[in-house]
Formats: C-alpha cells, sequence, structure tokens
C-alpha cells in the first residue's frame, strides 16, 4: 500500500506489561485497561486491529500474585483473578477498586457492562429510541470490548481477517472516572482527528434533483438572506441515476448528471469562489458499469476487457481495485473540485472475505486518502464500530420526520461519546414521512445549532423544505436567528476541535462531569456542550395554554445563566425549564468565557475572524484559551488565553502563543456580559494604555467594544472590583409569561399580583401553589419566580 494509506501505529505491546502462559496472554495496557487473550494453539495477536491500534503504552505500576493454579494481577483500579485455563465465568473475574458498589462492580467473563450505553450504527427508518451498541462506561465501574473478530492491518496498511479460534477481551475498569475511561480508550485506539474548520458550520443537504442553476439561486437566496453555509450537499442525482434496466438500478454512478449539471467545474468552482465547500454522495456497491465515463479507465487500470462490457464489480478486499477506485474514480472528480465524499453504504457488513466489513474498509481508506498533501482528512459516512471515531464526520442515517425522533437524538448524540464517537451529522429536520409542523423544524434546528454538526436535510417530496422561508414568519425568524447563532459559535466549537482531538469530545452526558449525582443519569435531553456550557433540547410540543415548550433539566451546583435569555438561577436542583419558541435553555455557569465570531451576520466561509466576541459571565475566576490554526494537519496553531480575575473585576486577553501568522494582524475584541448587576463603568488599556471604548447597555448586559487591537498586544477591560450578576427581573418576566398565556385575564392578573407581593418568597411561592393552576402553567412561574432563592449581596 501506498504510505498515505497506513495507518500510523504501534501495536505491539511493551513485554513488561504482559503475563503469559501457554495459552493465555494478559496485558497491562494501563492502570484501569487490560488486555485478556486466550488462543488453544498459543497464538497471540500483534497486529493493529480495527479498534486496537497503539498497543505500546507506558508500563503501569502493577502486581502479579502467582498462586499456582490461579493467578492475580493487581492495579490502583483493579484486582484481577483467572484460573489459567479457557475463559469461564467462575475462573475469570476482575474487582474494580475503591468499590464502586459492593456486590455489582465486579466483573465476571461472559458479562458486557457498559450499562449507559454508547451508539448505533444507523439511525435509519428510526422513528423514536433504537437499541445501542454497549460503551466503555458503566455505573458497575466496568465495561468491556471484545476485539476477538475484528479486521487486522499488517505492517503494509493492508487488511485481513482474523484466525482461529481466539479471544480478544479488552476489560475497562475505570469506577466512576469515565473521563478516564475514555482517555484510556483513545489512547489504544488512536485520537480523533482535529476536524476542518469549515465542517463546524452550516451544512445543506437535500436529496433532490437540483440542476446547477437552480443551486446557483439556492445558495444566492440563503447570501441574500443572511444566512450562512459552509458546506454544500449535493445527494445522488450529481450522477446519472437514469440508466437501461440491464444494468441494474441507477444508485451507484460516478458519470456527471449533464443534463443537471452541464458544465460541473463551473458549478463547484462558483461554491468555492462564495466560501463553500462541496461533498458528493456515492453509493458503491454496484461498481463501475459500461455506461459510465470512467469505465475504460477502470477497466485499463485493472486489465480488463471491455468489448463484452462486463461491469466491474465493487470488492473492496482486492488491492487493486481500491487503488483504480481512487485514482480513476475520485481524483478526477476530486480535481473537478469535490472537497470530500459523503460515502452512502447501505449494503451490509459483508464482503468477498468472511470477516471483512465494506464500511470499514471505506471509512479507513476513503479518510486516509482524503488526508494526502497534508490536508485534514474528512469523510462522511456510517458508525462501523469502536475505532470509527478515527474516521469523521459520521452520518446517522435516514430518519422519520417526528417528535420522537428529535426527542432520542439528544441522547443518542450524547452518549456515542461513551464509545470515543463524538461527531455525529444527523438529519436535522429529518428525512421522510413524518408530518408539516413548524415547530418541530423549528425545535430540530435548534438541537442542531448545540450538536457536534449542523446539516439540514430533507427527502424529495417537494413539501419536505428546510429553506427557513418555506415556513410561518416567526419560525422563519427563529430559524435564521439559529443558523446565523450556529457560525458564530464556530471560534468556540473550533477550540473544542482540538480538544476533542486531545481526547475530551464536544457533547458529553452530564454524568461525566458529576458521576456521583444522582440527577446527572436523570435528564437525557441535557448535555454538556463544551468546556462551557449546558444545553437542554425542548423535543416536546409547547403546551398550548402557556405557548411555551419545556424540558426536564437538572442545574448542577453553582450559579448559572441562561445565555440567550439572561435568566438566573441558583443550581443543586432538579427543574422543569420553559421557553417560548426563540430559545432553548443553553446554561452557562459563572465564570465562564465563550467566544463567538463579531459578525452577526457572519459569511459561508467561517476563518479565523477579524471581530471576536467573547461572552464572559462573571461571578468566579476563569480562563479560556482560544485555538486558531493555519487549516492544515501539520501547519501552525496559535493559542489566546482570555482571564477573568473576579476579585479585580478584569477581564485580560493575552497575547496569544505560538505561530500568529495565520491571524489577522490587527482584531477588534467585543466583551459580552450577561446578567450583569451594578452600575458599571467600563474602562480598557491596550499594553497598559488608556484606549477608548464602545460601551453599549441593554436591559440585562453590557458589551464593550475596543477597536483596532494589534494582534501580539494585551487587552485588559476593567469592570471595577467584585463584578456580580443581577437579581432577575421577577415582575418583568412573569408580566411576559403571563401577557402571553391563552387564559383568563382575571386569572393573569391574580397570578401577578400574588407572585410579586410584598411578602417573602417562600410565602409568595406557597400562594401560588394555592392557586390550583394547570401543571403547565405552574410550571412556568415557580421556574421563574423560583430561579433565584440565594439572592447577591
Amino acid at each position: 500500500m501506498k504510505p498515505a494509506y497506513r495507518l500510523d501505529s504501534r501495536p505491539v505491546a511493551d513485554p513488561r506489561a504482559i503475563v503469559r502462559g501457554d495459552r493465555y496472554r494478559i496485558t497491562v495496557l494501563t492502570d484501569g485497561l487490560v488486555r485478556l487473550e486466550h488462543a488453544e494453539d498459543g497464538v497471540f495477536e500483534d497486529h493493529a486491529s480495527t479498534f486496537a491500534v497503539d498497543r505500546e503504552q507506558p508500563v503501569p505500576d502493577f502486581t502479579v500474585h502467582d498462586h499456582g493454579d490461579h493467578l492475580e494481577i493487581v492495579t490502583a483500579r483493579f484486582r484481577l483473578s483467572y484460573d489459567k485455563g479457557p475463559f469461564t465465568t467462575s475462573g475469570l473475574s476482575l474487582a474494580v477498586a475503591g468499590g464502586v458498589t459492593s456486590y455489582h462492580s465486579v466483573w465476571r467473563y461472559g458479562s458486557a457492562g457498559g450499562d449507559l450505553g454508547g451508539t448505533a450504527r444507523t439511525l435509519d427508518t428510526a422513528d423514536g429510541a433504537i437499541p445501542l451498541e454497549p460503551g466503555l462506561v458503566s455505573r458497575d465501574g466496568y465495561a468491556v470490548i471484545d476485539d476477538s473478530g475484528s479486521l487486522l492491518f499488517d505492517a503494509e496498511g493492508w487488511v485481513a481477517p482474523r484466525t482461529g479460534d481466539r479471544q480478544d477481551l479488552y476489560v475497562f475498569a475505570y469506577g466512576h472516572d469515565y473521563a478516564a475511561a475514555l482517555q484510556a480508550f483513545y489512547a489504544v485506539s488512536g485520537r480523533p482527528p482535529v476536524l476542518p474548520r469549515w465542517a463546524l458550520g452550516n451544512w445543506w443537504s437535500r436529496y433532490y434533483a437540483y440542476t446547477a442553476d437552480e443551486y446557483v439561486r439556492l445558495m444566492t437566496r440563503f447570501r441574500d438572506e443572511g444566512i450562512p453555509f459552509s458546506v454544500g450537499v449535493i445527494d445522488m442525482d450529481w450522477h446519472v441515476v437514469d440508466v437501461d434496466p440491464a444494468h441494474g438500478s441507477g444508485w451507484t454512478g460516478y458519470t456527471w448528471n449533464r443534463e443537471l449539471f452541464p458544465e460541473p467545474e463551473t458549478l463547484l468552482s462558483w461554491l468555492h469562489e462564495h466560501g463553500l465547500r462541496v461533498t458528493l454522495n456515492v453509493h458503491p456497491a454496484d461498481g463501475v458499469r459500461s455506461f459510465e465515463d470512467a469505465y475504460p479507465a477502470m477497466a485499463a487500470a485493472l486489465g480488463r476487457e471491455t468489448s463484452t462490457g462486463e461491469p466491474i464489480s465493487f470488492d473492496v478486499t482486492d488491492r487493486e481495485f481500491l487503488a483504480a477506485y481512487f485514482e480513476v474514480l475520485h481524483r478526477g472528480l476530486e480535481a473537478e473540485g469535490v472537497d470530500f465524499w459523503w460515502l452512502d453504504w447501505q449494503s451490509g457488513p459483508h464482503s468477498r472475505v468472511a470477516g471483512i466489513d465494506p464500511l470499514w474498509m471505506l471509512n479507513h481508506f476513503h479518510f486516509l486518502d482524503s488526508g494526502r498533501d497534508g490536508r485534514r482528512g474528512l469523510t462522511f459516512s456510517r458508525y462501523a464500530g469502536p475505532g470509527s471515531h478515527r474516521y469523521p464526520v459520521g452520518f446517522s442515517g435516514d430518519t422519520v420526520i417526528s417528535w420522537a425522533s428529535l426527542a432520542f437524538q439528544p441522547h443518542f448524540t450524547a452518549t456515542a461519546s461513551n464509545v470515543g464517537y463524538g461527531w455525529w451529522s444527523h438529519d436535522i429536520g429529518g428525512h421522510f414521512f413524518g408530518t408539516k409542523d413548524d415547530e418541530l423544524a423549528t425545535r430540530w434546528l435548534q438541537l442542531g445549532t448545540f450538536s457536534p454538526v449542523l446539516r439540514l436535510h430533507s427527502g424529495s417530496n417537494e413539501f419536505t423544505t428546510k429553506e427557513p422561508w418555506t415556513f410561518a414568519a416567526e419560525p422563519a425568524r427563529v430559524m435564521t436567528e439559529f443558523l446565523r447563532l450556529r457560525h458564530r459559535l464556530v471560534p468556540y466549537l473550533h477550540a473544542m476541535n482540538h480538544r476533542a482531538s486531545a481526547g475530551t469530545p464536544l457533547v458529553l452526558p452530564l454524568y461525566y462531569r458529576w458521576p456521583e449525582r444522582e440527577q446527572a443519569y436523570r435528564v437525557p435531553n441535557e448535555f454538556l456542550f463544551g468546556s462551557e456550557l449546558v444545553v437542554a433540547a425542548i423535543t416536546e410540543p409547547a403546551d398550548h395554554r402557556t405557548l411555551l415548550g419545556r424540558v426536564a433539566a437538572w442545574l448542577p451546583p453553582g450559579t448559572w445563566v441562561d445565555l440567550l435569555t439572561d435568566l438566573v438561577y441558583d443550581g443543586d436542583r432538579e427543574i422543569h425549564l420553559h421557553r417560548d419558541l426563540a430559545a432553548i435553555p443553553v446554561l452557562a455557569r459563572a465564570g465562564a468565557i465563550v467566544p463567538l465570531d463579531g459578525d452577526q451576520v457572519p459569511a459561508n466561509d467561517p476563518v479565523n475572524p477579524v471581530h471576536l466576541e467573547m461572552v464572559v459571565v462573571v461571578g468566579a475566576d476563569a480562563s479560556f484559551v482560544l485555538v486558531e490554526d493555519d487549516g492544515t494537519r501539520d501547519g501552525t496553531v496559535s493559542r489566546t488565553e482570555i482571564r477573568l480575575d473576579q476579585a479585580v473585576g478584569s477581564v485580560t486577553v493575552v497575547p496569544p502563543a505560538g505561530n500568529v501568522d495565520h491571524l489577522p494582524t490587527v482584531r477588534t475584541w467585543t466583551l459580552t456580559f450577561p446578567a450583569l448587576g451594578g452600575d458599571v463603568e467600563p474602562t480598557a488599556t491596550v499594553d497598559g494604555g488608556a484606549v477608548a471604548v464602545q460601551v453599549r447597555r441593554e436591559a440585562t448586559r453590557r458589551q464593550v467594544t475596543v477597536e483596532a487591537v494589534p494582534v501580539g498586544a494585551e487587552l485588559r477591560v476593567d469592570l471595577g472590583p467584585m463584578p456580580r450578576l443581577a437579581t432577575n427581573d421577577v415582575r418583568a418576566r412573569l408580566f411576559t409569561l403571563l401577557d402571553r398565556a391563552q387564559i383568563e385575564y382575571a386569572l393573569k392578573s391574580r397570578i401577578l399580583d400574588v407572585a410579586t407581593g410584598d411578602q417573602p418568597l417562600a410565602l409568595r411561592a406557597a400562594r401560588v401553589m394555592d392557586l390550583e393552576l394547570e401543571p403547565a402553567l405552574a410550571g412556568a412561574v415557580a421556574e421563574v419566580l423560583l430561579a433565584q432563592t440565594r439572592f447577591p449581596a
């Protein structure tokens, strides 16, 4: 294989980490991860597998106690007991140290663990929840990956199935230290790559037979509406689909449909000029048939005769075919302007060689091929099992347009990180079936804004549109704002992109940060979104009386601010959060710093911006590192630290560390302080010298802008000592809530009078309860009234 197709790997473990007998081998990879092998012929596997590519890890401290008929291996995290025979439930067990539970924290051979779930190969036709494959973490403290059947990579980078009857298990024993389990997984299975920055913007996708002119008009309309997209996805109608039935279906194709796209290069060049990258959909299962433009060249590359018109079968296990597949079928299209490929493999896990899954092969070799010449690799395909995180982005399949589908996606996305799979791309808004529902479409797009990848998608039905202007005025306005917000979030997302490559996925369940809190396991719609945010997706229709959607949430300990409403909450409690169609809960703790593109209407191509906005939540010391780069795989990276000193009341932008050639020479910085209390008069200095500031005062926040700051200078903005968060204006917020509510006018007045009277808060809350309001209304009122119970001094 070409060097570009060889995965960097260190598959052979350090001999000092190995305990071996005639028919067993035990490798202590980390203090919480152990490999268990049994082979009757005494031959063990040292090739890299789809899961395990780096078994050469630093040898952890462990002790071995050999008692003759059985042995024990002890680390700081586990005690393994093994009778040296074939693996059995009675003869092989592992106790997790620290006593996660007195009983359930003992793994025995044959038990799976991983009860918190992982992910699944596809959501095709799913209308709600589906079963998940196991993950790496469990409340019992252990989980297992059975690697016995995975395919292998040889020293040249080619693949082979396993042979013989061998068992190859990896047992994770990290208790409730889920983050450490994930780090161990990445250490052995490889780190996720850094995605290209442009992949973090909005993707436009639709299964629809566009003409080139229609596609240009659509993208021009998006531009005119101020709606940015960084990726244009062209589904399968880019190629010829109406073929002679003698050839089979038109599902597979590599020849441009010249009736729709008479000059493909012109279209692709236009899209690039307007800041979009392009991916084409391919279903490769039917190989190359004689009607394809590339058929003669493919036949020549493979030494086939063309006169008979015999099709060239798709055989991903054939090295010569795979080489021609890239060099002949794809290289010319890439030269025309195709940036990456949507691999829509729907033909099952079997190939000509038993044990080799074509999806694995496509994901692996397409990703490596896409990363040639120093580029950041990217492919777009389905999940194929543990190790798939090395080949982002994931395509989750064709989902049904329904509230049930939407309700499952937050949980499905977050638990995928339990098997290291952090870059799912869903059909935002759903693909097919279902009913026109403006509220559903809006809520789905809001979730998409806070998903790993936002890709609007729909089917070919002429009514299943996703363009905001095809919806009613208010949903269209909200959709537009969230699509803009997604592009404004790219500076934050790209910093989290680098963080994900270091081992912490963008989206995580709450129990990663609060593993011992029961509440963290009870909120499937709520998740960590990077280091700074907690998001709670609304996935059910609004109440017809309050006109508010709601979501069951848990506010972790501390003080939290909803960045979309500036409502301040005291934490450490379970609560239903209510929002109108314009918002979902996006919570930041006191001391959070979130960077945004300062342009309110961002461009398509999300480059390192000239104008940066930092959303800073006062109330605690904080630091955030903004990571920017030149866009190449091994190029320059800069890191700019932003610090909040709570006692002094200052925010400092430290000069960037690293090469800054990819950054603007001067920048405008806007610091936004949501829910800021008190009468603050901000000042600013650049390298210690006072500079002019522009201050914008809104009802619940302050914005401070400093222009023309040199990239190597230190910017400091001062608010004054101990800035504090504001006290919620309960009366104003309740008035807005009640004014919207479709209830009796007299009841509105009574609620407002009772809730905002002169009595202590506890008494007012009790009196509101005595009104015996309908549950949806009572919950919405209580949320505002009781958001703060510990008021700032």
